[in-house]
């Protein structure tokens, strides 16, 4: 079919820049580069899954893995354009962003989480999942349900009483 592309063979990274590049609204050069695996200036992480171990991140990141069947998929496009549009919310949390929209991959992050069509999971820094939602969700509310872990109560405390000490 003519000017149809098949993206089931693209590289992750040019889909990603593509999907944010397709978005309603203007990307930043930064947000762009975020998507291709590299850090924006305030530091959040936008990675493909391919190569990625939930293991890697223990102890250092909560990771937040948006999975879909294609990056074509109205949830993902939605939760991308979420996400980049209030990054400091995940930044504040320490939060790195995997992204997974090829099924037929099946990366050790998919094989390990074992999505069904669109969902966003949250992983915390303990590699305990601690959220699974079939829609998107806004930063603010992810930001929401990571303050409510024990973990990130316990890193809130440990700022706090540094600052007067």
């Amino acid at each position: 079919m003519p000017g149809v592309i098949d993206v089931s063979r693209m590289p992750i990274r040019l889909l990603l820049a593509a999907v944010l590049a397709a978005l309603p609204f203007a990307v930043p050069a930064q947000e762009a580069a975020a998507a291709e695996g590299a850090s924006d200036p305030a530091g959040l992480q936008i990675l493909p899954a391919e190569g990625v171990e939930i293991d890697e991140f223990l102890w250092v990141n909560r990771v937040l893995v948006v999975f879909a069947d294609t990056p074509a998929d109205p949830r993902f496009i939605e939760q991308m354009k979420l996400i980049t549009e209030r990054p400091r919310d995940l930044l504040e949390r320490e939060v790195v962003v995997v992204v997974d929209t090829a099924p037929k991959d099946r990366s050790a992050v998919r094989k390990e989480l074992r999505p069904r069509g669109f969902a966003l999971v949250l992983v915390d820094k303990d590699g305990g999942v601690k959220l699974r939602k079939p829609l998107p969700w806004s930063t603010r509310e992810i930001a929401r349900s990571i303050d409510k872990t024990p973990l990130r109560r316990d890193e809130i405390r440990s700022r706090s009483g540094s600052i007067g000490q």
